[in-house]
């Protein structure tokens, strides 16, 4: 990675820090960097964080099959060309988390991304696709799975394109993701702006064995779309495509 790259990444996460510290009363988690280990408990923040990078950066060097956490140093993501984004949602409460994409596009970082937290107490999740030269996805569901209080998974679900089905304006993706051209997302010069939608949901129990039930009730809703979910964000993904094409 570039120096300049180096150090853009390191002013984003300093900066995401930052922000973490402005902490609602009531928070018991004190923990604030995604590559520390917690408990939690319902209501806490907790931070996680997503890299984007290609999906080899993502496998131990000496065994192909070995995935490893980027908070593991073997993997070394800082030196290759790779971003990453932080979060703090609120424990079991269902979120929508959106990442930029108008100033860098995932497929110039490799167009896979994992979600990751944790160190002695590691937990991550399996590459996603995201985007190349040809396709971008811009939807994706994220359950965090825990178990008294502890990080245990973090997995991506898949609807199976049912979103997207009897839809010429986009394609299914390996039967499992609904994606749209890349040349019609706005930083490769077309008319749609292609950040990505993360819904966040969360499972398992919180250090109090107080059960989270968030997962089930995305589950409940799963006949609506991941948008409309939340009306009063405006210029949807879903309205944009209808608005183009």
């Amino acid at each position: 990675m570039a120096a300049t790259t180096h150090r853009y990444l390191l002013l984003i996460f300093l900066a995401a820090v930052s922000s973490l510290l402005l902490v609602e009363s009531g928070d018991t988690n004190h923990i604030y960097r995604p590559c520390s280990d917690t408990t939690v408990q319902r209501s806490d923040g907790f931070t996680f964080a997503i890299a984007f990078a290609s999906r080899t950066a993502f496998f131990y060097k000496n065994n192909s099959s070995l995935q490893l956490s980027p908070c593991d140093s073997r993997l070394s993501l800082s030196s290759q060309n790779s971003q990453i984004s932080v979060f703090r949602p609120k424990v079991d409460e269902i979120s929508l988390l959106t990442i930029n994409t108008s100033s860098s596009s995932p497929d110039n970082y490799g167009g896979y991304m994992v979600a990751f937290a944790g160190r002695k107490y590691a937990a991550r999740s399996l590459p996603a696709f995201v985007a190349n030269s040809t396709y971008t996805v811009t939807s994706f569901t994220l359950v965090l799975e825990f178990k008294k209080g502890r990080l245990q998974n973090l997995y991506w679900k898949r609807d199976g394109c049912t979103r997207c089905t009897g839809n010429n304006n986009f394609v299914c993706l390996n039967n499992q993701d609904c994606a749209i051209r890349t040349s019609n997302c706005k930083n490769h010069g077309g008319s749609v702006d292609c950040s990505l939608g993360i819904q966040l949901a969360f499972s398992g129990t919180d250090k109090h064995l107080a059960v989270l039930n968030s997962w089930y009730e995305v589950e409940n809703l799963r006949q609506y779309s991941l948008f409309g979910l939340y009306s009063n964000l405006r210029n949807s993904l879903t309205s944009q495509y209808n608005k183009i094409f």
